[in-house]
């Protein structure tokens, strides 16, 4: 790997089975454990998604996550991969991450994003007594978010001068998600940097979206320059046999989630046993899913991640690993490091 490209990693703290990771009573504690020897591997960023009601995933508030990852490591940058907004009062979150800028000056991200991270019965949950937001409202909420934590909302906002405890020189570093274009227009125009999604859509993830982003950023005006990271779904392993093999559990769970699904993972040797009975267009679902997924050996995974680099402009790719086995995760981000190192 070129040494102008830093790994980060992008954790949805997979429901694994308890007894793959030792020590380990949950998904939470596995999140922490990992955390730790990426750190130690050299990754540059360690951020944590937010999900509700998934028997899959088991994140549902970021913020904790980070600050328990933050306590436990020294040197590489924690943040949220994101915090869902349209759930929450953008002066809430902004005390949240002040404080966690506080308490670890300078390594702290604040990711946030549009979707829901869940189904309408836990947006509906988390929005009582009132009603889920209306996506219309998300710019505004962004807005704010940055003017509150930046102390630069307009003297006439009901919410200038709002006190955040306590009162600090730096905040954390702004980041958007997007899986699309829709988000990079905004995120360059309220000058926050940008992290593409393609293991969400790579269908729908392309260089030109960067580009749009970068021309936002300057009409804006903004100081300093863009930064671009591009997240994708990788798994490594010895043989690229292998890492086929560890990837079916995430091609099936997104094979189920486009269903309707929300079953827990599948062990590989349950969803290879599955596939035997698959319909011819569940069959080309399967590995078209499948061809989207960065998946091979270290040299295999190596040559795809620069060229991605290379093809999307960023000198920053975020690796998305869901595997059935917590201790085969932490193998794929050890051998990617490796070849990152080498």
């Amino acid at each position: 790997m070129p040494a102008d490209i830093s790994l980060t990693v992008l954790d949805q703290s997979p429901t694994h089975p308890v007894e793959t990771a030792p020590g380990c009573a949950n998904a939470g504690q596995m999140s922490i454990a990992l955390a730790k020897a990426c750190e130690a591997l050299g990754y540059y960023r360690y951020w944590v998604a937010e999900h509700h009601n998934s028997p899959q995933f088991a994140g549902p508030s970021p913020e904790i996550l980070v600050a328990a990852i933050a306590s436990v490591t020294h040197r590489m940058r924690v943040g949220s991969g994101g915090v869902m907004l349209s759930h929450y009062s953008p002066y809430k979150v902004a005390e949240v991450f002040n404080m966690l800028c506080a308490l670890f000056p300078g390594r702290i991200d604040l990711g946030i994003g549009r979707a829901p991270g869940g189904d309408g019965r836990a947006a509906s949950a988390l929005a009582w007594p009132s009603g889920p937001l209306d996506p219309q409202h998300y710019p505004a909420q962004v807005a704010t978010l940055k003017g509150l934590m930046n102390n630069t909302l307009p003297a006439d906002h009901s919410w200038s001068g709002l006190h955040i405890s306590p009162r600090l020189d730096g905040g954390p570093e702004f980041w958007m998600l997007g899986s699309g274009g829709g988000s990079a227009a905004l995120a360059g125009q309220l000058g926050m940097h940008l992290a593409l999604a393609r293991f969400i859509s790579p269908d729908h993830c392309h260089p030109e979206i960067f580009q749009a982003y970068d021309q936002a950023w300057h009409a804006g005006g903004h100081e300093g320059e863009p930064k671009r990271m591009l997240a994708i779904a990788g798994f490594c392993a010895e043989t690229r046999e292998e890492a086929l093999h560890l990837a079916s559990t995430a091609i099936y769970r997104k094979m189920m989630v486009q269903a309707g699904g929300q079953d827990a993972l599948l062990s590989p040797d349950a969803v290879q046993d599955r596939r035997k009975r698959f319909s011819p267009s569940e069959e080309a679902q399967y590995q078209h899913i499948e061809s989207g997924y960065t998946i091979g050996t270290p040299e295999q995974c190596r040559e795809e991640i620069e060229t991605l680099a290379k093809a999307f402009g960023t000198d920053e790719i975020a690796v998305v690993t869901v595997t059935y086995d917590f201790e085969a995760r932490a193998r794929n981000y050890a051998l990617l490091a490796g070849v990152a190192n080498g």
